[in-house]
């Protein structure tokens, strides 16, 4: 049985309600709004980015992976600075390294600067949103009021990402790939200064010590697994995409890395067992229902993360789509997620948690399997756009069970620890999933070079495109996969009737 979690009580930093605080969530909501916009704005922007400085198809993936793995690894430590050391204090800095770290990335000559501003970008964010969820949680004292707080935030996250589409297309298309992420940096000027007067300062209070062990053992181990599948792509998928001289999952860089990942991941799992003041507490994960959340959200936020890069490709390169059309063309999702999670949410405190997630995650795996059936001149209308709304409107049906079963039996001493995880499930699924389906599409475009050898450069041209859908077939063949054993972790692990479900409803993701 799983150790239960404790309960300290209700929060003793804060009795009367701040009479402000409604302007601080405006803060706070453009903060969070930002961060969903810059995941979604990279995805539009990612090709002419590649085409701008030489990127490999193999490397292509750390643009996204980089700025997923750092907020991913460091959520939890984030976390822990904004509760010991100030959670405004901590939100500012987070806020003006977030526009460093974009300019230095508009600004970036090549691969290495750009992939490196991302994974800083990652790494501030990491500070940023635990510590703006905290000021929430510390601010709104009341249930209804901070029900009504996280629902703001909720709606962010699938409205920003619409609106990142658009943005990242508009830049793209009529400035340049560069101020997608150089737009950041005034944004986030004007809510630095605007939190100073209306973002009031809290601490948390206790043992204040940090989990450094806990840190080192599972970023560097997380890094190590992803860039273990970069490399099992780059040696499956060399410069020249003809090659056959391929070694992918057998050469001893890939194995090299995965070997140290998983000992690091054990390790950490071990030291975390034992720690006086652990980073991420065991007791949270090891309940059912929550590490069957976050089992969940983990295989979910693989499969999604890989299909926008792939679509993205698809649409721009294939079909030949502007940046901004392209944006226009993940619109069905983004808004098949906003209107389904109203529906979900009424339908929630009727039935429950499974009843919801279990046709969710079934249409999402139908969505996703129509997207293996794309072409060279498939109709987008008829294939790609019932695909996105059946899979968005299923996994409306997912994210919000999922997340508000992620804090059952939460007392308020690990309510922001698991939040926190839940977040990182996801983070950390988008970065191995895209770095895994990368990995096999860049093999299974090798693969069709190989079955299909051009006879001349004329020949070889015309074959990439046919190639590169092969490839797409096979990356949503496994992002099919990915939402089956989803399914299959509901299945084993979700067992929460309707009346344990929280009611404040779960702290947003995204």
């Amino acid at each position: 049985m799983s150790e239960p979690v404790r309960a300290t009580g209700t929060n003793p930093e804060q009795t009367v309600p701040d009479p402000g605080r409604w302007w601080a969530l405006v803060v706070l909501a453009a903060a969070q709004l930002m961060i969903i916009l810059d995941a979604s704005i990279v995805n539009i922007a990612l090709p002419s980015a590649q085409a701008d400085l030489d990127i490999s198809n193999a490397d292509r993936q750390w643009m996204v992976t980089a700025y997923t793995l750092a907020f991913g690894a460091l959520l939890l430590l984030g976390g822990r600075i904004a509760d010991y050391t100030g959670r405004k204090r901590t939100f500012i800095i987070g806020l003006i390294g977030f526009a460093a770290a974009s300019a230095i990335g508009g600004l970036a000559p090549n691969q290495e600067l750009l992939f490196g501003a991302r994974a800083l970008q990652g790494a501030f964010a990491a500070l940023m949103a635990p510590a703006s969820l905290s000021i929430v949680t510390v601010t709104f004292t009341e249930p209804r009021e901070r029900a009504k707080a996280f629902g703001v935030f909720g709606a962010l996250s699938g409205g920003g990402a619409a609106i990142g589409l658009i943005v990242g297309g508009v830049l793209t298309e009529y400035a340049s790939w560069r101020w997608c992420l150089g737009v950041n940096v005034p944004f986030a000027i004007v809510v630095a200064a605007a939190a100073i007067p209306l973002v009031k300062e809290s601490k948390a209070h206790g043992d204040t010590r940090y989990d450094v062990p806990g840190v080192l053992l599972a970023t560097v181990g997380l890094f190590s697994l992803v860039y273990g599948f970069t490399e099992a792509a780059r040696a499956k998928h060399p410069d020249d995409p003809t090659s056959t001289a391929v070694q992918g999952w057998g050469a001893p860089s890939t194995l090299t890395f995965l070997i140290l990942a998983v000992v690091l991941l054990v390790a950490f799992v071990l030291w975390e067992g034992r720690a006086r003041n652990p980073m991420l507490p065991l007791r949270v994960v090891s309940d059912r229902n929550r590490g069957g959340s976050f089992l969940v959200f983990l295989f979910v936020g693989a499969a999604l993360y890989a299909m926008f890069l792939f679509l993205t490709y698809y649409f721009q390169v294939n079909l030949d789509y502007t940046p901004l059309k392209a944006g226009f063309a993940f619109l069905p999702f983004s808004l098949g997620i906003i209107f389904a999670a109203g529906f979900v949410s009424q339908l929630l405190p009727r039935f429950g948690p499974r009843p919801l997630m279990i046709p969710g995650l079934a249409m999402a795996i139908v969505g996703m399997l129509l997207l293996t059936q794309i072409d060279q001149d498939s109709n987008y209308w008829l294939l790609v756009f019932p695909a996105m709304v059946i899979m968005s409107v299923g996994l409306a049906g997912v994210f919000i069970p999922a997340a508000s079963t992620s804090l059952i039996g939460v007392g308020s001493h690990d309510a922001g620890v698991a939040s926190a995880v839940l977040n990182t499930s996801q983070q950390i699924g988008g970065s191995l999933g895209t770095a895994l389906l990368n990995t096999l599409f860049a093999g299974a475009v090798t693969a069709y070079f190989t079955d299909h050898p051009p006879s001349s450069p004329d020949q070889a041209q015309q074959i990439f495109p046919l190639a590169f859908i092969h490839g797409y077939h096979v990356a949503f063949l496994w992002g099919a996969i990915l939402f089956a054993a989803a399914l299959i972790a509901t299945l084993v692990f979700i067992n929460a009737h309707k009346e344990d479900i929280p009611a404040e409803g779960p702290a947003p993701v995204g």
